[in-house]
């Protein structure tokens, strides 16, 4: 019995799970790793949240089947959401399904749309999801850039030009994971028209919507008008209110897609627990303070994350949004490879970070680096970074004190 099975066989090894099995290996040892390798939120989630989960797990009617699409309340909550945020009408009934995470919902919509031997257009460095769940359904990817620029257009309009078959979907992420760009309502208007034009899907990952910085709020793509016509957008709790683990979703625009997606979702899953449904409405409709301190806390620590590691000697990019830096290797490593160099950060400055190659070929020569450690331990591992890089015979400033 052959045991090559046939997506097996289109899955490459999960580059960052060598990383991750160093790291589980170096904190089973007792090591104190610094871990900024997953996008894990650390903070908890507000209390009003969990009071709420705690009150509807308690009722005896909760613990039954859910519902697949979602509560009604929480698919009404997600309306409200996008109204007050967006300015965006959204009907709760036809353009809204909750997903299990924006991961899941990704994935689900590739199972409803995908035949085998369709062209996916999907960005290159990209969270594995944007690709790998599409390739699961029997897609094709086709790479385009991150970078927002005309050469994004460009490459568009040549895969248009000279794929066959014609591309259909087109897979965007900003703030993008990793690179952590952002883009402004001018890009998406200008997108949604190319779109229409060349009658493709828009599948819009804004999984990062309320990690801004700098008074820039991210934009949605269906603030365009007319952008429903072509475009569905995945939102998600995890980073916003820090309910990471809640697995808590939503798919929000064009009904067709809505539509499908509801249908496969509905053969396979009952839909979230419903007392995490509840809470999930709790966040969305509660008081948003939380939001706010999120967003203030994470703009710290990135400007502690540059400020420490390029006293270190380490330059990295400040993030205009996300909870990632997408740092480019030093200079002199450079030839060391992503991989290669996320394993030596961690054996020897006991740093976790993620080899940017994992995000595909074009992620080769940085790593992500993730701010899911407190300010004093984002210091702590600027201080071992500039050891590690002394002991490599790399030059560190010592102009402007230590890191």
């Amino acid at each position: 019995m052959s045991e090559e099975f046939y997506r097996m066989k289109r899955l490459p090894p999960y580059v960052i799970a060598e990383v991750n099995a160093m790291r589980a290996a170096a904190r089973a040892a007792g090591e104190d790793i610094i871990d900024l390798g997953m996008g894990n939120p650390d903070l908890p989630p507000p209390d009003h949240v969990i009071d709420k989960l705690v009150e509807v797990a308690r009722k005896p009617s909760a613990h039954g089947y859910s519902q697949s699409r979602g509560i009604p309340g929480l698919r009404k909550a997600q309306a409200n959401y996008y109204g007050r945020r967006f300015g965006v009408d959204v009907d709760p009934e036809t353009e809204v399904v909750v997903t299990m995470g924006s991961k899941e919902g990704l994935a689900s919509l590739a199972t409803a749309i995908t035949e085998p031997g369709d062209v996916v257009l999907a960005p290159n460095p990209s969270y594995p999801i944007h690709t790998f769940g599409f390739i699961i359904a029997g897609a094709t990817i086709r790479s385009v850039p991150t970078t927002p620029d005309e050469t994004y257009f460009r490459s568009l309009d040549r895969a248009m030009a000279f794929t066959v078959p014609r591309p259909s979907i087109l897979v965007v992420n900003y703030p993008s994971n990793p690179t952590a760009e952002t883009v402004d309502l001018a890009f998406y208007e200008r997108l949604v028209a190319w779109a229409k034009e060349n009658k493709v899907w828009i599948l819009s990952d804004l999984a990062y919507s309320e990690l801004y910085y700098d008074g820039n709020p991210t934009p949605s793509i269906l603030q365009v008008p007319g952008a429903k016509d072509v475009a569905i957008e995945f939102t998600s709790l995890s980073k916003t209110y820090s309910m990471a683990g809640w697995r808590m979703g939503f798919a929000v625009g064009n009904k067709t897609l809505i539509a499908a997606m509801t249908r496969v979702k509905s053969y396979l899953d009952y839909g979230a627990f419903t007392p995490i449904q509840a809470a999930a409405c709790a966040a969305l409709n509660g008081p948003q303070d939380i939001v706010e301190k999120n967003r203030l806390l994470y703009h710290k620590r990135r400007d502690v994350l540059v400020e420490s590691f390029g006293r270190a000697g380490w330059d990295i990019p400040a993030a205009r949004a996300s909870m990632f830096c997408w740092a480019p290797l030093p200079p002199a490593l450079k030839d060391m490879g992503s991989l290669e160099f996320s394993k030596q950060l961690l054996t020897h400055a006991k740093v976790a970070v993620a080899p940017g190659v994992g995000y595909g070929e074009d992620g080769e020569g940085y790593v992500r680096i993730a701010m899911v450690e407190n300010e004093q331990r984002l210091r702590q591992a600027a201080r071992n970074v500039k050891k590690y890089l002394q002991s490599m015979g790399i030059n560190t400033p010592t102009s402007k004190g230590a890191a």
